[in-house]
């Protein structure tokens, strides 16, 4: 296993690839005048840096890049609680430096300004991009983590497919944007909505709890709902009787 501090490096640097290809999409490329991505366009970005940093730093942090992901494969019996608070903080970290260079590429467009939406944030009622309301919010953030961390711990599962894990973890998160961008501009990551917030202030920063209790409470449920379902049945001990 690698040192703690290449871990640390691993995860800060992926979670900077995530929210610097995903947020940067929407803020750089999504908008653009007749060539823009749109929503597709986003959430395949999102999965494309997912998967890509599982294949490149996934062997030597597992690729968490997400505090509701580090919290919820502890909560399933794979990570150590020993390694959930520096694992997030590097994972913070990323994702402020991200959201920081985004918006100095940002600010070089002519009549760009910071608005209380900008940097791609994660948002409810009139954060929203359709209006959604905090009960919808809540919701639907709680059950997509909860998928996602069901597709994490399933595809790494041992006796999964080898080799596989990343492709069917990002194609996991690009379905989850595809559902969920029209609602929240899609978190189901704390790290991810917190560094964009922290610059944008306002709004962004005051809804910001959100994006920590719903990711982690359906990463929660996911972990241990996982250890059940793919826990091994026991097999009774034999007796003298029973031969």
């Amino acid at each position: 296993m690698s040192s703690l501090s290449k871990r640390l490096f691993a995860e800060a640097f992926g979670t900077f690839w995530l929210v610097f290809g995903g947020c940067g999409s929407a803020v750089l490329a999504a908008a653009f005048p007749e060539v823009g991505i749109g929503l597709l366009g986003v959430s395949l970005a999102f999965g494309l840096t997912v998967l890509t940093m599982a294949y490149s730093v996934g062997h030597i942090s597992g690729c968490h890049l997400n505090p509701a992901v580090t919290i919820g494969l502890w909560s399933g019996g794979r990570f150590p609680a020993r390694d959930i608070a520096p694992y997030i903080i590097a994972q913070l970290v990323g994702a402020v430096i991200a959201a920081f260079i985004l918006l100095q590429i940002a600010s070089g467009q002519p009549g760009f300004a910071l608005m209380g939406n900008g940097l791609a944030v994660n948002g409810f009622g009139t954060m929203s991009p359709g209006g959604y309301s905090m009960t919808s919010a809540l919701i639907i953030e709680f059950v997509l983590t909860f998928g996602f961390l069901m597709i994490i711990m399933g595809s790494t599962d041992t006796r999964a497919p080898s080799g596989f894990a990343p492709i069917a973890i990002g194609l996991g998160l690009t379905l989850i944007h595809l559902i969920s961008i029209p609602v929240t501009n899609t978190s189901v990551n704390p790290a991810r909505s917190t560094g964009p917030a922290l610059l944008v202030g306002g709004m962004a920063l005051q809804q910001l709890w959100l994006f920590w209790l719903a990711p982690i409470a359906g990463a929660l449920v996911a972990g241990g709902a996982y250890r059940w379902l793919a826990s091994e049945p026991v097999a009774p001990p034999v007796t003298g009787g029973e031969i």
